[in-house]
């Protein structure tokens, strides 16, 4: 198991790819060019943390960059930080230096970023891995079919409740009203449905992946298909004093996870078997079948992500998480920054 320090969710073809890449104006990184570039200087690995959540197997493409050199061919020495505290806590920790970066999801992070933490959102990393699951018995196929029921969340601010309560309103239902949320341990949620408590549940993967494959459960929906199959989930998170004080370095750190994300789309089983390491217990072709299921092909920045932060914030004023006043350009531009300009 590797020594991570601590603090305090079927895979598109070539084509697809390298179509996410033109939109986002950005060119493929040559791994050759860049290691021999960094051996022809001589210099030193640029130090940077990391902090991840080493659960997660939406981001297990970090695993994989760590076990397989590719921050070193970046000439980065990238320290993982396994972090596992809330949300606030790790903006803090990125805001404050104990972490120079972090990965984490875009309906979790937007709300707290109002209130004004020292991060730039540099890049979207991927799409997909989150998960409506309904027991079969209750009948529910669609969202619609969630008013009147009873959905069991692991917290009331998760990006699962989020993203429902966002198609909610688009199927014409109040998510405040005709629905009733109800918090359980996220281990937890599939026993909620068994006992009667709920009816369906909604989560991120692993969980809501674990939970979908259960016999007497069936995925209703997911944010990896119709107008999300091309919106980011993931999110990488720049501290505020790295982009002034050395933004070659940042930059240099998003190519090389664009690098990485690169063989997660094309050979996600290469990226099971490295983050075995990581999840001894979780089966390989189980990791596989994961990324599989969530777009890995797409990684964005600049004017693409900011639209898509924006097109975020005006979805989460209609499920009344962000005030009906907040601009959502203003706010967008405020948040990320345009990292390979």
């Amino acid at each position: 198991m590797p020594s991570d320090r601590s603090l305090l969710s079927l895979a598109p073809s070539r084509r697809s790819f390298l179509k996410s890449f033109a939109v986002a104006g950005l060119a493929l990184p040559s791994l050759g060019g860049i290691a021999r570039a960094a051996d022809a200087v001589g210099t030193a690995a640029r130090p940077l943390k990391l902090a991840w959540n080493a659960n997660s197997v939406c981001v297990s493409t970090l695993a994989y960059a760590k076990t397989h050199g590719i921050f070193e061919k970046h000439g980065l020495n990238v320290e993982l930080v396994n972090f596992s505290g809330s949300t606030d806590q790790l903006l803090e920790a990125i805001a404050t230096g104990k972490a120079d970066a972090g990965v984490g999801m875009a309906l979790r992070w937007l709300k707290p970023l109002e209130q004004g933490f020292d991060v730039k959102i540099a890049a979207g990393l991927h799409g997909g891995c989150i998960r409506l699951v309904a027991s079969k018995a209750s009948g529910i196929t669609t969202i619609a079919g969630l008013k009147g029921k009873t959905v069991a969340v692991s917290d009331m601010a998760s990006p699962a409740k989020n993203f429902f309560s966002i198609l909610l309103v688009k199927a014409g239902l109040d998510p405040t009203r005709d629905v009733e949320w109800r918090q359980f341990p996220g281990n937890l949620l599939g026993l909620a449905i068994q006992k009667g408590e709920a009816d369906a549940l909604a989560d991120n993967d692993p969980v809501a992946y674990d939970y979908a494959a259960e016999p007497e459960l069936i995925e209703v929906a997911s944010n990896s298909s119709g107008e999300y199959a091309d919106r980011v989930c993931c999110l990488l998170g720049l501290r505020g004093s790295l982009l002034r004080d050395d933004k070659p370095a940042a930059a240099t750190l998003t190519r090389a996870l664009f690098d990485a994300w690169h063989t997660t789309a094309m050979q996600p089983e290469a990226i099971a078997a490295a983050f075995k390491e990581y999840t001894p217990k979780r089966a390989g072709e189980d990791v596989k079948g994961m990324l599989m299921s969530h777009n890995h092909h797409q990684q964005i920045t600049g004017d693409v992500l900011r639209h898509q932060i924006v097109q975020y914030v005006d979805e989460l004023k209609l499920a009344q998480v962000f005030r009906p006043s907040t601009d959502a350009e203003t706010f967008a531009r405020r948040v990320t920054t345009d990292i390979l300009a």
